[in-house]
C-alpha cells in the first residue's frame, strides 16, 4: 500500500495559497491546517463539532476530547493545539461561531458535518489543483508526525498524540528520506 505523501514547506504553503482562493476560502484554510497541525484523519475533522473546538465564550481551546464516535477504533483521544492553530480556529470562529455546540465545526455543501468520503475528497480536489498526484487525507497526518519526529518528538509521544495504540504503527507515518539521514550522521 502507498503511503500518503509528506508535505515540505514550499508545498505546504503552496496549499495554503490555493486554500485562499477557493469559494470557501476561510474554511477550506483551517480544515488543511487542522490536518497539518493537530494530526486528525479526515473521519475526525469532518466529525467535529462546534463544542469541540470553543469553549462557552467562543475561546478556542487549548486542548479538546475526540469521542468515540468521532475517531478510528472507537477510541477517544485528547486532541492538543498548538499556538498557531488555535489563531487560525479563533479568526474562523469569529465568522463561524454561532452558539450552538453541537452544529458541525465545518459544514458542507448542504449546511451539515461533512462525510468522511466527502472530506477525503475536498483534500483530494485541493492536492490535485496545486499539482501533487500522491498527496491525499492522510498526507496533513503523516506530516504532522513526521516533523515532530524530525523535532526529536519521541515515538511513545508521537503515538499518543497520533491516537495509535502500537508504536509500530506511529513509525509507519514516519517518512525518512537522504536529506534527513545525512543530517542525522552530520550529528555525531
Amino acid at each position: 500500500m502507498r503511503q500518503a505523501q509528506t508535505l515540505n514547506e514550499a508545498q505546504f504553503r503552496r496549499v495554503l495559497h490555493y486554500c485562499r482562493s477557493r469559494r470557501h476560502p476561510v474554511r477550506d484554510t483551517t480544515i488543511f491546517m487542522v490536518s497539518f497541525y493537530a494530526g486528525l484523519r479526515a473521519k475526525e475533522i469532518a466529525a467535529l463539532k462546534l463544542g469541540d473546538v470553543f469553549d462557552d465564550t467562543g475561546a478556542v481551546r487549548e486542548q479538546f476530547i475526540l469521542g468515540v464516535d468521532q475517531s478510528k477504533g472507537r477510541q477517544r483521544r485528547t486532541v492538543y493545539l498548538n499556538q498557531r492553530l488555535r489563531k487560525a480556529l479563533g479568526d474562523y470562529g469569529a465568522i463561524k461561531y454561532l452558539g450552538n455546540p453541537q452544529h458541525p465545526l465545518f459544514k458542507s455543501q448542504k449546511g451539515g458535518h461533512f462525510s468522511a468520503n466527502t472530506m477525503c475528497q475536498l483534500f483530494l480536489d485541493i492536492y490535485k489543483a496545486v499539482g501533487l498526484k500522491d498527496a491525499s487525507s492522510h498526507s496533513g497526518r503523516r506530516t504532522y508526525i513526521t516533523r515532530l519526529a524530525n523535532k526529536g518528538v519521541g515515538v511513545r509521544l508521537l503515538a499518543e498524540l497520533a491516537g495509535h495504540s502500537h508504536i509500530s504503527t506511529t513509525q509507519r507515518y514516519i517518512d525518512v528520506n537522504s536529506e534527513q539521514l545525512s543530517e542525522a550522521v552530520e550529528l555525531l
